[in-house]
């Protein structure tokens, strides 16, 4: 039976979705090749390309489809990892390093891909400043656009100083930039259903509202149990991210959801909106405890910012979000906000991804640490190959070493918000 009683996550993505994808509810005894857990982009790329290649796939989400990061994000579509290539050369190695970074623009080039191919509505817009506060974040986004060139061939960054930027960006907060043509934004819930319909029409069975509660094995196989029902299956794939809930505690220990909040002013005129941002880049600056923001086709500003260590909404969370609006758009003090809404990206103590998998038939992808919207997808492709073909091309992924959050499940969010408590600390000094 399709879905009745939606939850939803109050957001403007919910407001602007185009697309419904409604799907049954598992209930009573299935069967199939692989099962993979998780309805946003990860698990729906992953399924898509599954059953392109002839695999009988089944997606299971525990509410809708796009109803965790891949339909609430800020919608930036981004080269590179939350780690920045200096971390990972010092992590894996200069060759494996370049073959990341290599996988990082595939990434972004696959998701334009799809949006072509697949006919999917979602405000693509390329474009992207990358901004510092500070004389000093300034020259770091210099001297990381060089060193992106010198090392790595990647001539799409160009960097503003204070005057150039003003001419991008309506606002006299930051001291420099990097505008980079090779990334840029979307809708990302009306991307990821995007996603999702070409893995139905490809042959993929959708279920929604549709938890898993444990996976267990016999001499058949896999056994995925959910609510009301069970599936039979050969292999696995973990694609949960920050709504792992303790599923699989091997790959939960090494990740953790963290919170991340965003409002919608209502729409701006459209002189108004393109003299703040006269390109229509997405913009975000290099705060430890960024600010991240954008235009909306209908000319709304989107203002994303504020982080949740411990997992609880911080306290008047609009009225704050609001203020570091108008921080950096004086111009927006008198403008009404619309939407506000939060979610759960997950991260890693290195915040690389974290990829792989645990013994034959179980898969897992998590961790892209904010940088998802453009990599899970991508990510879900090579998940896909390495199921059906072979692991070459995600075997770079596998290098990256990750280790366990401190503290165990209990007490390691109190550990982690005393720790960010002194990286937010150096934002201001």
């Amino acid at each position: 039976m399709p879905i009745k009683d939606r939850k939803t996550a109050d957001s403007y993505y919910e407001a602007s979705r185009n697309l419904n994808i409604d799907a049954a509810m598992v209930d009573g005894d299935l069967s199939g090749d692989v099962v993979v857990i998780g309805g946003g982009l990860t698990g729906s790329s992953t399924a898509l390309n599954l059953a392109k290649s002839g695999v009988d796939v089944i997606l299971l989400e525990a509410e809708h489809f796009g109803w965790g990061a891949s339909g609430r994000s800020g919608g930036q579509i981004i080269n590179g990892y939350a780690a920045e290539q200096d971390t990972l050369e010092e992590l894996v190695g200069m060759e494996t390093a370049r073959e990341l970074w290599e996988h990082s623009l595939g990434a972004v080039e696959y998701t334009r891909q799809l949006i072509f191919e697949y006919n999917i509505d979602c405000d693509l817009k390329m474009g992207y400043l990358h901004v510092g506060v500070k004389p000093k974040q300034a020259q770091e986004l210099e001297q990381w656009a060089e060193h992106l060139s010198r090392v790595y061939g990647y001539e799409d960054m160009t960097f503003l100083e204070r005057d150039s930027l003003r001419t991008r960006l309506a606002s006299e907060r930051y001291s420099g930039g990097v505008f980079d043509a090779g990334s840029g934004h979307l809708h990302p819930l009306n991307y990821c259903l995007g996603v999702v319909r070409a893995a139905r029409d490809a042959g993929a069975r959708l279920y929604e509202r549709s938890s898993v509660d444990r996976i267990t094995s016999d001499s058949r196989g896999k056994i995925v149990h959910c609510a009301k029902g069970t599936i039979r299956c050969d292999q696995v794939v973990y694609a949960c991210n920050a709504y792992l809930d303790g599923l699989e505690p091997e790959i939960g220990k090494k990740s953790m959801p963290v919170g991340t909040y965003i409002v919608a002013t209502e729409p701006l005129s459209e002189s108004q909106a393109l003299s703040l941002i006269p390109q229509r880049e997405a913009v975000a600056d290099t705060n430890f405890v960024l600010d991240y923001f954008r235009l909306s086709k209908d000319n709304r500003m989107l203002f994303g910012g504020r982080v949740s260590y411990s997992t609880l909404q911080p306290l008047k969370l609009t009225e704050s979000l609001k203020k570091r609006m108008k921080n950096v758009f004086p111009q927006l003090g008198n403008t009404k906000i619309e939407f506000s809404w939060g979610g759960y990206v997950s991260i890693t103590i290195n915040r690389a991804p974290h990829i792989g998998q645990l013994d034959h038939g179980i898969w897992y992808a998590q961790g892209f640490s904010g940088h998802g919207m453009a990599l899970s997808g991508y990510v879900g492709k090579l998940l896909s190959e390495a199921i059906t073909v072979d692991r070459e091309r995600i075997a770079c992924f596998e290098k990256i070493p990750h280790k366990r959050f401190p503290g165990g499940s209990w007490l390691r969010t109190p550990a982690l918000v005393a720790a960010m408590s002194y990286y937010k600390l150096k934002d201001y000094l």
